[in-house]
């Protein structure tokens, strides 16, 4: 993983953007969505950029780039400019402050990039190549448009304002995981077309009994962690610790819930130690074993094996 996946909060915080192009608009729009404080350097504007000067939504520095204009109170510098001579010199000017700085289309000159977005409301999807290949995350993002739900947004608009109510109601951060697993599975959330029908839902799921149980869920991996089932993947993202055999494909923990715990085991002595001690906590145990083995048939037992 060459870049570092990161969502940047800059609400209020001062930015710069040496050029005043189409790129530049671009940007600039972006920019202005997140809340940020934008400052234009260029000696011209294209309309766009120049309506939102008129309108006092961005800063204008009338004037040619020079090494004096990038300094310590701005946050993020972006260099767009058609001339690469003066990106590279904006890019060694905001590097020596230690200021993050993007030269568009040069990645060589880039402390960071801009992913392709899905933008639901609150809900953003960020997709990346790294730069690699834009016609690729082009396609991958129209599959995903088209197969998420259109109202989004409001499911998270509605979360967040049940972030109090909800902590009264339930103490635990295991216990709130769990009721909104229950309520996002609902068939009709994602249906919803108003507070009025999520609420609905949200009293319906909170009037029943969250199952506090743990479970274990016993997972073969083949070579090809592609060729897994949606089931399993389901409980994967479900799951509050991963055991895994050290002869599974590594790649397959990729799809384990992130904030799960994860264990490797080598034998299943060693595994059954470790499953007693988990199902006395009453976790929900995902375990992983390499397709074709039947090294932990007797520990199975009852369990699903998927």
């Amino acid at each position: 993983m060459r870049y570092f996946p990161l969502f940047l909060d800059l609400v209020c915080k001062p930015v710069l953007v040496i050029g005043g192009g189409e790129v530049a608009s671009r940007k600039v729009e972006a920019l202005l969505k997140a809340g940020a404080d934008v400052t234009i350097v260029s000696p011209t504007l294209v309309d766009f950029l120049s309506q939102l000067a008129d309108s006092h939504q961005v800063s204008w520095i009338q004037r040619f780039y020079s090494s004096d204009i990038v300094t310590k109170a701005y946050v993020q510098v972006w260099a767009t400019t058609d001339n690469p001579e003066i990106n590279h010199r904006v890019y060694k000017d905001a590097k020596e402050l230690g200021i993050l700085v993007n030269v568009v289309d040069d990645k060589p000159y880039c402390d960071f990039i801009t992913p392709s977005m899905i933008n639901r409301g609150r809900i953003q999807i960020a997709i990346s190549s790294g730069g690699a290949s834009p016609v690729l995350i082009r396609n991958i993002r129209e599959k995903l448009e088209s197969i998420l739900p259109q109202n989004m947004g409001l499911m998270a608009e509605f979360a967040n304002s049940k972030r109090n109510s909800i902590k009264a109601a339930l103490p635990s951060v295991d216990l709130r995981r769990k009721f909104w697993e229950n309520y996002f599975s609902h068939p009709e959330v994602e249906n919803a077309r108003d507070n009025r029908e999520l609420e609905a839902i949200y009293q319906s799921t909170m009037a029943k009994p969250l199952d506090e149980k743990g479970s274990c869920t016993w997972i073969q991996v083949g070579a090809d962690v592609e060729m897994l089932p949606i089931k399993a993947v389901r409980y994967m993202q479900q799951a509050e610790l991963a055991l895994y055999s050290t002869k599974c494909a590594a790649d397959v923990m990729e799809l384990v819930r992130r904030d799960a715990e994860r264990e490797a085991f080598t034998c299943a002595a060693e595994l059954s130690d470790r499953l007693a001690k988990a199902k006395e906590k009453n976790l929900r145990i995902c375990v992983f074993i390499r397709q074709g083995t039947s090294e932990f048939s007797l520990l199975q037992g009852q369990d699903l094996v998927i």
